[in-house]
C-alpha cells in the first residue's frame, strides 16, 4: 500500500477520485444550461446541504461540464465580510472581455463593459471594497443610478445580451451564498428574475447551507418559484460503496464486505468523511484485501485529523458563550433540538440565548429546520463538542 498511490483526497473542495451519486443532478443542470443557450426557459438552482456533503465539489464539476460544452462561466466564493458587488464585478468583467472577442457579440460586450464602469463608479461610494479594472468609459444612464438592485439588473441584462448574440449562455456559480447580506441577495435574485423575463441566457447556480432557502425567500418572496433547491445530502449506500471501491479497484486493491460496511457506518455516507476514512484506511492497511482491522486503526487517526482541521477550524471561531451553547446541544444529541430544551441546559430563558443562537446561525454553525428548532450544520459536530469539552465542567 504505497503512500504515493493513495487515491483518496480529503480536502476542502478537492475533487474525489470518483464523484458518485450525483449524475442525475448534473444531467438536470446540463439540460437547464443548454435550454438557456437556445433561448428556452431554464430555472436557476441553489444546491443546499450541510457541511461535508460535497456541494463545492459538485458546483465545480457542474461548472466544468458547462465549460466543456462551450458555455461561458464565472466562479465566485462569497466569504463573510465581502460585498456582493465587490465579488461579482471582476468576474463579470472577465466574462464580458471574453465575449468581446467573439465578433457577433463585440458591440453588446463593449456596452456591457461600459455598464460595468457606471456600476462600479456609482456603487463604490456604497461598497468601498469594489476593486476592478475599467476598460471603457461609462455610458451615462446605464447601470449608474447608485441603487444596487436597479443597476445589477441593468448590468445582467447587458451581459445576457452579449451572451445571446454570441449564441452561448453565461452561468454564474456562487459558493457559500448564505454569507451574502439580505439586501444584496435580493438584488441578485431580482437581476436573475429580469434576465429570465427577457429570456436572456443567464443562469445562476449557487451553493450554501440549508438556511439559504429561507434567506432567499425572505429576500424576495418569489425566489422559491424562480429557483430549484436540490438538497445535497449524504450518499446512498450504493453510491458510497462506489466512492470507496472504484478508486481502490483502479489501484488493484480490494476491500472486504465487512470493512466496507464499517466505513459506511462510521462516515454515515458524508462525502468528505468517506474521503478521510478512505485515505486513512489506505495508510493503515498492510495489504489487499483491506480488512476491518485496517478500518478500526484508521478510525483513530481519521477522527484525530478531523478534530484538528475540519472541526477545530470552526470551533476556534466561537465565543465562550457560543461554545457552551453548542456543547449544550451536543448533550441533547445530534438534533435538531427545541430552543427551550437547549435553554434548560443553561437554566436560562429562551430569549436570553436568542442573540447567541442568531450569531451561530450567522457564522454558519447552526440552522433552523423548523420554527423553534436548532440543528448543527456540521455533521458529527455533537460528538466533537463532547471530545473537545468533556465532562460537566463546561456548565
Amino acid at each position: 500500500m504505497h503512500p504515493i498511490r493513495n487515491p483518496f483526497s480529503p480536502g476542502a473542495g478537492t475533487p474525489p477520485p470518483e464523484l458518485a451519486g450525483r449524475d442525475e443532478l448534473r444531467e438536470s443542470l446540463r439540460i437547464a444550461l443548454e435550454r438557456a443557450r437556445i433561448g428556452r426557459p431554464a430555472k436557476s438552482a441553489m444546491l443546499v446541504g450541510l457541511r461535508g456533503v460535497g456541494k463545492t465539489v459538485l458546483l465545480d464539476r457542474i461548472r466544468m461540464d458547462a465549460e466543456e460544452a462551450g458555455i461561458h462561466t464565472v466562479r465566485i466564493e462569497a466569504p463573510e465580510g465581502r460585498s456582493l458587488p465587490a465579488l461579482i464585478a471582476p468576474q463579470l468583467r472577465q466574462a464580458l472581455l471574453r465575449l468581446s472577442q467573439i465578433a457577433a457579440a463585440k458591440d453588446y460586450a463593449v456596452r456591457g463593459l461600459r455598464a460595468l464602469a457606471g456600476f462600479v463608479g456609482k456603487l463604490k461610494l456604497t461598497f468601498g471594497d469594489i476593486e476592478v479594472g475599467i476598460d471603457y468609459e461609462p455610458e451615462p444612464g446605464l447601470a449608474d443610478n447608485g441603487d444596487l438592485e436597479h443597476d445589477l439588473q441593468a448590468l445582467f441584462e447587458q451581459v445576457g445580451l452579449a451572451a445571446q448574440s454570441a449564441r452561448t449562455a453565461l452561468a454564474v456559480f456562487i459558493d457559500e451564498l448564505q454569507y451574502v447580506k439580505e439586501a444584496q441577495l435580493a438584488a441578485l435574485i431580482t437581476a436573475i428574475h429580469r434576465t429570465e423575463q427577457r429570456q436572456l441566457p443567464v443562469v445562476l447556480v449557487g451553493a450554501g447551507l440549508p438556511q439559504l432557502r429561507g434567506q432567499m425567500g425572505n429576500a424576495k418572496s418569489y425566489a422559491e418559484r424562480l429557483f430549484d433547491f436540490p438538497l445535497i445530502g449524504p450518499l446512498t449506500p450504493d453510491a458510497a460503496c462506489l466512492a470507496i471501491q472504484k478508486p481502490l479497484e483502479k489501484e488493484g486493491v480490494e476491500i472486504t464486505e465487512a470493512a466496507l460496511t464499517q466505513i459506511l457506518q462510521v462516515t454515515q455516507g458524508y462525502a468528505y468523511f468517506i474521503q478521510q476514512w478512505g485515505s486513512h484506511t489506505w495508510k493503515a492497511a498492510q495489504a489487499s484485501p483491506i480488512d476491518t482491522a485496517a478500518v478500526s486503526a484508521a478510525s483513530v487517526t481519521a477522527v484525530a485529523a478531523l478534530d484538528e482541521s475540519f472541526f477545530r477550524v470552526r470551533f476556534d471561531r466561537l465565543t465562550p458563550k457560543e461554545k457552551k451553547y453548542l456543547r449544550a446541544m451536543a448533550d441533547l444529541g445530534a438534533g435538531p433540538h427545541r430552543s427551550g430544551d437547549i435553554a434548560a441546559c443553561f437554566n436560562a430563558v429562551v430569549s436570553s440565548l436568542a442573540p447567541t443562537r442568531s450569531s451561530l446561525i450567522t457564522k454558519g454553525m447552526v440552522w433552523s429546520p423548523n420554527h423553534g428548532d436548532t440543528a448543527f450544520t456540521v455533521p458529527m459536530f455533537d460528538a466533537f463538542m463532547k471530545r473537545i469539552m468533556p465532562g460537566d465542567g463546561w456548565h
